[in-house]
């Protein structure tokens, strides 16, 4: 695959999602990131489940083709390595608390003194400003605070989170988006030196239509369930066997539809005529529907209503997601070895680039995997790596732990 970042270095020091999703990325268009972690436990991903031999999926999930140095971010030596690796980088990213980067030396005026051109790519919970600046946020809190569980559950008054930690990720998604930028904008000279995103602000985000409604209007959207909130038909419903998710989008997708389910009478329905004679009379259009889809099997009904042309499609679990033969012909699961020579099954990043998609080239790192190897490559020598690591300054990887299965495919 094509490596557009081919050539930058990123020192991520950030930990858990937001950030790891965000050099992730950047990992997958052939950035090289120096994953730098605390002597004590590394990222603290590393310690959350679930397990697979020791190893945390959580954090295998969204560090591929990375490599980590482990140091004792608070002693002179390590903050002197990382000021160097800092200093020889495109990029330096993280996501601590609010002041962290500060109490640990890396003033903005320090990082600009070690190297004028680096780009910082921070995500915080609640900005830089405002009354909250300074509080940790976590996304849970946030998709309270930003409405998105206001929206999310089966009913007015029955509120959800969303099932995957979906605003990290996607804050993650926004920091990697600016980063590029940011680099991009040598073209034209304007390359901002500061890139920022928090968790409220791309959650508030994420709510398009709905956002803009109680911005417009007033009012607050409420849960629809597994309903769109202005679209019907356009949900989950039931069949003779397991639920599918219908989405008529259109009058002449209606009219098809009606055929199909042997209702041809209900285009003409006053209940049913327009898009918003639908929504507003949602109740008894879903009991028409369901009363002819519960005649059929699901796999029969998504056969034939996606032969139609109107988008359908079966309900999966992500078991079943990940087997299925669209997974499998984007070649969307990848198989690498870790270093102990177990499978390891990961999901590739999301982008291809000239028809070729993003490739998987390494595992995750064990903390502490490349710690000899990239301070060698700076010029440290064997001898002073053992000895800041018998010091707890280091924490390396014994090369009986990375064996040559390394980064091998199976």
């Amino acid at each position: 695959m094509l490596k557009p970042l081919r050539g930058i270095t990123v020192i991520d020091l950030s930990r858990a999602l937001a950030g790891p999703y965000c050099t992730a990325l950047l990992a997958d268009m052939g950035a090289r990131i120096i994953k730098v972690e605390s002597v004590n436990g590394g990222d603290t991903a590393r310690q959350w489940p679930p397990f697979q031999d020791g190893h945390s999926l959580y954090f295998d999930s969204v560090n591929r083709n990375k490599v980590s140095v482990c140091l004792d971010f608070y002693s002179d030596e390590g903050r002197d390595i990382l000021s160097g690796l800092i200093a020889d980088a495109d990029v330096l990213v993280e996501n601590f608390k609010p002041g962290t980067l500060e109490k640990m030396g890396f003033t903005a005026s320090r990082l600009d003194e070690l190297n004028p051109g680096l780009v910082l790519g921070s995500v915080t919970g609640f900005g830089n400003t405002g009354p909250l600046k300074d509080d940790a946020g976590l996304d849970q809190v946030i998709q309270g605070m930003s409405g998105l569980m206001s929206v999310t559950g089966s009913g007015p008054g029955e509120t959800y989170r969303v099932g995957v930690p979906i605003v990290d990720i996607t804050s993650g998604m926004v920091c990697a988006f600016g980063i590029v930028s940011a680099l991009l904008g040598t073209r034209n000279g304007e390359r901002p030196s500061r890139v920022s995103t928090s968790l409220l602000e791309t959650a508030l985000n994420l709510s398009a239509f709905q956002g803009q409604k109680a911005l417009s209007l007033g009012e607050a959207p409420t849960p629809q369930g597994n309903n769109h909130p202005v679209i019907a038909p356009y949900g989950m419903f039931a069949t003779a066997t397991e639920s599918i998710n219908i989405a008529v989008g259109s009058d002449k997708q209606w009219r098809a539809f009606c055929g199909l389910l042997g209702v041809p009478s209900a285009v003409e329905d006053p209940r049913f005529i327009t898009g918003a004679d639908r929504s507003a009379n949602r109740d008894q259009l879903t009991e028409l529907i369901e009363s002819a889809l519960t005649t059929k099997p699901a796999a029969e009904w998504v056969g034939l209503i996606s032969g139609a042309g109107i988008p359908c499609g079966p309900i999966y679990d992500y078991a079943q997601a990940l087997a299925s033969e669209q997974v499998a012909a984007l070649g969307l699961v990848q198989h690498r070895r870790r270093r102990d020579g177990s499978d390891l099954p990961l999901l590739r990043g999301p982008l291809s680039l000239d028809g070729q998609a993003s490739e998987i080239l390494a595992p995750p790192p064990l903390l502490g995997e490349h710690t000899a190897q990239v301070l060698m490559e700076r010029g440290m020598t064997h001898d002073d790596v053992t000895r800041l690591e018998r010091e707890g300054r280091l924490v390396c990887v014994p090369a009986s732990k990375t064996s040559a299965v390394a980064g091998a495919r199976s």
